[in-house]
């Protein structure tokens, strides 16, 4: 019973550290939403959004069942003051999460920019959700919890899917801020399109002194083998001329 008891203590308290960073996401996620002008981006958001709700309340959900209470705290017990520490640790980050929207809204130095340090807080915030169900997965396999197993390998998979997004938004959103910020002649594409143009006129230089080489050789070797034939005649003029002159002295 002592084995059990530690096992599903273990289970609700991991499930617990979860629950809390979901809550505390939902109030993040809001925030980024209002401040996203990129459709496709707002759009997902919107979407993970509902998946964490739902994450939330399966978690909550889960560790009911399992005789816990759903708390962002570090371990559930009976000892009341542990009670009261998880209490107040439950209140601090839920203030926490409300007080990151106003402070979001002032990153950067333009809509591209505060986008972008958004999605890269919340690419953090996937990381960190990720170790949070590997951990949740590994335990309960462990100790042969196959339903607690099952739902953190289904979110897992949900937040490694939102990561994947967030890597290639990030990457748009920091191109979109090179368009906004810095001028056209010092991006890499203007100066390598400079270069590309001077090295394919220089080319084009190239390989018209090459044909106009090619041809006055081939003028030359051409005129070569028409004096060698004119030579090659001659001689067989001279040498006719010879014989017949032979031939008429006899």
């Amino acid at each position: 019973m002592a084995d059990l008891e530690a096992r599903e203590a273990k289970l609700i308290q991991y499930l617990n550290e979860a629950y809390g960073k979901e809550k505390e996401l939902e109030t993040a996620l809001q925030a980024h939403i209002s401040m996203t002008s990129r459709d496709a981006y707002k759009k997902r958001l919107k979407d993970h959004l509902k998946e964490t709700k739902a994450q939330a309340k399966g978690l909550e959900r889960r560790i009911k069942q399992l005789g816990g209470k759903a708390e962002a705290m570090p371990a559930p017990g009976p000892d009341v003051v542990q009670k009261a520490v998880g209490a107040g640790t439950s209140v601090a980050n839920k203030a926490v999460a409300a007080a990151k929207g106003p402070m979001h809204a002032l990153r950067g130095t333009g809509e591209q920019e505060t986008m972008l340090k958004n999605a890269k807080t919340e690419f953090f915030n996937e990381a960190e959700e990720i170790a949070n169900y590997n951990a949740i997965e590994t335990l309960a396999e462990a100790v042969g919890d196959k339903d607690t197993a099952k739902l953190a390998k289904e979110y897992r998979r949900q937040e490694e899917r939102m990561s994947k997004f967030l890597d290639k938004t990030i990457v748009q959103l920091t191109k979109e801020v090179v368009k906004a910020e810095i001028p056209a002649s010092q991006r890499k594409s203007s100066r390598s399109g400079g270069s590309r143009s001077r090295a394919s006129s220089n080319g084009a230089k190239s390989s018209g002194s090459r044909s106009s080489t090619s041809r006055a050789s081939s003028a030359r070797s051409s005129s070569s083998r028409a004096s060698s034939k004119s030579s090659s005649g001659a001689g067989k003029a001279k040498s006719g001329s010879s014989r017949s002159r032979s031939s008429a002295k006899k």
